[in-house]
């Protein structure tokens, strides 16, 4: 849309909320009920632009931009297409390769994902790859096993393994140490406690009442979006000009978003419609991720609570916006190489442990979206959920209305059809 007709839409929308204002509540309500799409403000973007990721320390600055992202499936470093061959034994430092296998700052550890003997076993390893404690007596040659941990793809398109040398992790001599420390694990590892060991690890369950104030402090906005709902915007109106929050629509609206939205030609989720239809209707300016967008958005899903998802997947448009999802969800991004599947289905890694966190598969992962997070002390949407999600593994995030998102939103709550909105969520 160009300039001119965006400030075109803009005025009309404006001149439709002033116009609201003059009518009665009954009429209002009327209007509010009718079959019409609601007014959403079509010109410029609902999150702020240029995007820049947030201040919260706990983010990681790192520039990933060498790395693809769901935007972009090209960038990465390609996949070695031969082993790289060996003249001789590797002649690493196995000391100091307990130490590589064990540091955190490089993409997790080896120990997010593996046992290993007594590198560790009491630091809460995982148990989404095989269990290493006795890989030196598996009888694989150094030029294997070399390969395998500079960049498993050579032997296993769809591995879960990152390419630590082809995406720069670790280097050759680094890899070199961590293959000799390989070759001397010849013994079952021995935890101390029953939490050390992912075989035996309890399944967290969460049993923390998340609608009591005094369990979830994600409740603050159940206390402040009426305000915000009655706060007139520059153009007089509030979101109490046309709706009551009893009004019985509001029962079910959240449940079935996010769908496919013609007038902007791609999916449009809770967030995004409160920041635009704030936008058209009241003036106000909400963007996504705002503190006043966020406390709506939750409020909007706490009045559907009970009612079970139902996105519409039917017409053709939204069809393609589910299979546009599907394949995001399959797409290796990052200097980590994974993609969604790789961590939320049973086929790959879900429903097993890396490190200390349990890997959920997809289906539970979005009826208590937006949730509040006690590791984080805030609450997160979904998109701000795909975003970390892509950060952690060296992947540059998108702005939150990026429309890979939608598709992506869209997807998984196809996937979470039939269960029960439950928010806000609290998790860790």
């Amino acid at each position: 849309m160009n300039r001119r007709v965006g400030l075109i839409v803009a005025s009309v929308a404006f001149a439709g909320a002033v116009a609201l204002s003059v009518l009665t509540i009954g009429e209002r309500r009327g209007l509010a009920e009718t079959k019409r799409p609601p007014l959403i403000a079509t010109d410029g973007e609902a999150a702020l632009r240029p995007w820049g990721r947030y201040a919260d320390p706990s983010w990681p600055r790192t520039d990933f931009s060498k790395f693809n992202t769901l935007a972009d499936g090209t960038v990465s470093p390609p996949a070695p297409k031969e082993p790289r061959k060996l003249s001789a034994p590797v002649a690493g430092d196995a000391i100091n390769g307990q130490k590589l296998v064990a540091d955190r700052s490089r993409g997790g550890s080896c120990l997010a994902c593996h046992v290993m003997g007594p590198a560790g076993a009491a630091d809460l390893p995982g148990d989404v790859g095989p269990d290493l404690s006795e890989i030196g007596n598996a009888g694989r040659d150094d030029e294997w096993l070399l390969n395998y941990v500079y960049d498993a793809r050579v032997y296993n398109a769809e591995t879960v393994m990152p390419p630590w040398g082809t995406h720069g992790v670790f280097d050759e001599r680094e890899i070199s140490d961590i293959v000799a420390f390989l070759k001397t694990l010849k013994a079952p590892a021995r935890f101390n406690t029953e939490v050390d060991n992912p075989a035996k690890r309890p399944v967290p369950v969460e049993t923390r009442d998340n609608l009591d104030p005094l369990e979830n402090p994600g409740m603050w906005a159940i206390d402040r979006a009426p305000t915000l709902w009655q706060l007139r915007g520059p153009s007089g109106s509030s979101c109490a000009t046309c709706h009551d929050q009893s009004d019985s629509m509001f029962k079910t609206w959240a449940a079935t978003m996010p769908k496919w939205e013609p007038r902007l030609g791609k999916v449009l989720g809770v967030e995004e419609f409160v920041a635009r239809h704030a936008r058209a209707t009241t003036g106000s300016n909400w963007p996504m991720e705002s503190d006043e967008n966020t406390a709506l958005a939750v409020y909007l899903r706490y009045l559907a609570n009970d009612a079970p998802i139902a996105v519409d997947i039917t017409s053709a448009p939204a069809k393609e916006a589910y299979e546009r999802g599907k394949a995001l969800a399959a797409r290796k991004i990052g200097q980590l190489n994974f993609a969604c599947v790789d961590c939320h289905t049973s086929e790959k890694s879900g429903l097993r442990w890396i490190r200390g966190q349990w890997l959920g598969e997809f289906r539970g992962q979005l009826d208590h979206f937006p949730t509040w997070r006690t590791s984080r002390q805030s609450t997160w949407d979904i998109r701000k959920r795909f975003q970390w999600c892509a950060v952690a593994i060296g992947s540059n995030e998108l702005p939150p209305d990026a429309p890979e998102y939608g598709d992506l939103e869209l997807y998984i709550a196809a996937l979470n059809a039939g269960l029960k909105l439950n928010v806000p969520g609290i998790r860790h």
